[in-house]
């Protein structure tokens, strides 16, 4: 079911932010939003507050073309930079919907909650940190969990912007371990996106697990959304060190069994991975889309550039894009 067509791209991703109120879930799945805060930002914001190796930015308009016209709640289990979450949050399609984001990375997890929780420390924090080598090596040293919430979320941060290619890879006892980079004046802290990301992330349940969680919480038609680290391509693609213990093809096939399960139960599920031909073999009764994108992470620049990626939906979001034209008032999900 493979093709590499594109699909035309909805009104909804046109740039232009929600003049509704974001969406603020309860804490308990169960239980429908009650609160309504104002607009998440404006002018393309909120967007990631970290780079990620893998970021989906330059292919949002490829996801949003394949995201389902109508689902009950959003899940993301590889949170990462939360690109998709936050361009459907600037278009309003999580208004008073329940939210879960998760990572099996706890640091990741961690910062996530500091933004959320106590953004304005977070930003104090952060704007004391400077563009310095020997700075960036002591701050890498630190043992994040021995600080508070918010001193972690600016250190992780700070690492993440200053930190080669914005890499996060740990070491076998589980240690950051990414150079220091190269480069010309780099934002560090940006106060203006930090705050829009706060208040956008301030409805969602921000969890620390393992991907298979979803199975628990996801009910049928809700939709999520998978961007694991990618099955490599070749010897130097293979970053998937963002975990004491990476992600390995055990880890990809119980990925594969999860995705399935979710289909199985009416889950709209997509998933992001490389072409490489175990994904496309694996994923073969799913509708499979071929698409482009730049990546940067090989260590030799004359190999970097555009690559064949792949994403996998357990649905037909034409199909689901017509339904949901004729069944304009129809209840969501």
């Amino acid at each position: 079911m493979t093709t590499s067509s594109t699909l035309p791209t909805p009104s909804y991703i046109s740039g232009r932010p929600s003049q509704r109120p974001s969406q603020r879930p309860s804490q308990r799945p169960s239980q429908r939003p009650s609160h309504r805060p104002g607009p998440a930002g404006r002018q393309a914001l909120p967007k990631p507050f970290i780079k990620w190796v893998g970021g989906k930015t330059q292919l949002l308009s490829e996801l949003i073309a394949r995201t389902p016209a109508r689902f009950g709640g959003y899940h993301e289990p590889f949170m990462g930079g939360g690109a998709l979450y936050f361009a459907l949050q600037r278009a309003g399609r999580l208004y008073e919907r329940n939210v879960h984001l998760s990572d099996v990375n706890r640091e990741l997890v961690e910062t996530y909650l500091g933004v959320r929780d106590q953004s304005e420390r977070v930003i104090r924090l952060l704007a004391d940190h400077p563009y310095d080598k020997d700075y960036y090596y002591r701050v890498r040293e630190q043992n994040p969990f021995a600080l508070g919430t918010s001193a972690l979320a600016a250190r992780f941060i700070y690492l993440n912007r200053a930190g080669f290619n914005g890499l996060y890879r740990v070491n076998k006892s589980g240690g950051f371990n990414v150079p220091f980079g190269r480069y010309t004046n780099p934002t560090i802290c940006d106060a203006t996106n930090l705050r829009a990301a706060a208040k956008a992330l301030r409805g969602a349940n921000i969890h620390n697990g393992s991907f298979e969680t979803v199975l628990a919480r996801a009910d049928r038609g809700d939709f999520v959304y998978f961007d694991p680290p990618y099955v490599p391509v070749s010897q130097t693609s293979n970053f998937v060190g963002y975990a004491k213990g990476g992600f390995d093809l055990g880890m990809q096939e119980k990925l594969a069994r999860t995705f399935e399960k979710l289909a199985a139960k009416g889950v709209h599920v997509m998933l992001s991975n490389s072409e490489a031909p175990w994904v496309k073999e694996r994923f073969s009764d799913f509708h499979q889309f071929v698409v482009s994108a730049r990546r940067n992470i090989n260590s030799k620049a004359t190999k970097r550039g555009p690559v064949g990626e792949l994403i996998v939906t357990s649905y037909d979001p034409r199909e689901l894009a017509r339904e949901a034209s004729v069944r304009p008032r129809a209840a969501r999900g």
